[in-house]
């Protein structure tokens, strides 16, 4: 059976979906519902921009299906600077909260997504109703600028090896899964995207991941990453 397309899902499919997201559980049905109405379902191709920096910060997502990539794009050089990727459930564009004029960030479909966009006034409408939502954004808002300032520290303290270690830590706690050798990321990194969100070059990012794979801390599997049994110690 084909799949439904974004603009063939009906209300109840909308209240569905956000229930299912990070900030939709334990929502009431009559929240989920006044959220759904107010929603529209896109669905954007891999490497599509969702919003660039300067386009009007009017709507909050939530992501539905895939993952979004956050970056900081230089216009001069157009070098890529990635904050985050987030996972399906996750909410982004947090920002059109308290500062509805434009974007500071772009927002890029890293794979096939599908999102809910739900206008900034219903969602703030709803937050001062509701107090789980409520909480839930700040606490959200709060948990961002608290990994932001982690990464500027590690940025100014830690040479490019141990980055990349508390990386991997950061990322097999959000993405890792068991596999019978060890923890496999289950995201397919190049080493560009890596060195990226790092500070530092591919060249840089390559040569230590070898290293790491030589000494048999790491494997790749199918392009992503596996942290070997007994050896988290060193992946720290």
């Amino acid at each position: 059976m084909p799949q439904r397309r974004a603009c063939d899902l009906t209300i109840h499919n909308r209240a569905e979906l956000i229930s299912q997201s990070e900030f939709g559980a334990g929502l009431d049905a009559d929240l989920l519902t006044r959220l759904a109405e107010s929603s529209v379902a896109v669905d954007y191709r891999r490497r599509r921009f969702i919003y660039r920096t300067g386009d009007r910060a009017d709507s909050l997502y939530t992501i539905a299906r895939g993952r979004v990539k956050l970056c900081l794009i230089e216009v001069e050089t157009r070098r890529e600077a990635v904050l985050d990727i987030l996972p399906s459930g996750s909410l982004f564009g947090e920002s059109a909260l308290y500062d509805e004029g434009t974007r500071e960030k772009c927002a890029v479909a890293y794979e096939n997504v599908r999102l809910l966009r739900i206008p900034v006034g219903e969602f703030r409408e709803e937050m001062t109703e509701h107090r789980r939502l409520y909480d839930y954004t700040f606490r959200l808002v709060g948990q961002r600028l608290a990994r932001a300032e982690r990464r500027m520290a590690e940025f100014a303290l830690d040479a490019i090896p141990a980055r990349l270690d508390k990386l991997l830590v950061e990322l097999s706690e959000r993405y890792g899964r068991s596999a019978p050798e060890g923890i496999l990321i289950d995201l397919a990194l190049p080493h560009r995207e890596i060195a990226s969100i790092l500070g530092s070059t591919r060249e840089s990012v390559t040569v230590r991941l070898n290293a790491m794979r030589r000494a048999g801390i790491i494997d790749i599997v199918d392009r992503k990453i596996l942290i070997k049994h007994g050896t988290n110690s060193a992946v720290a």
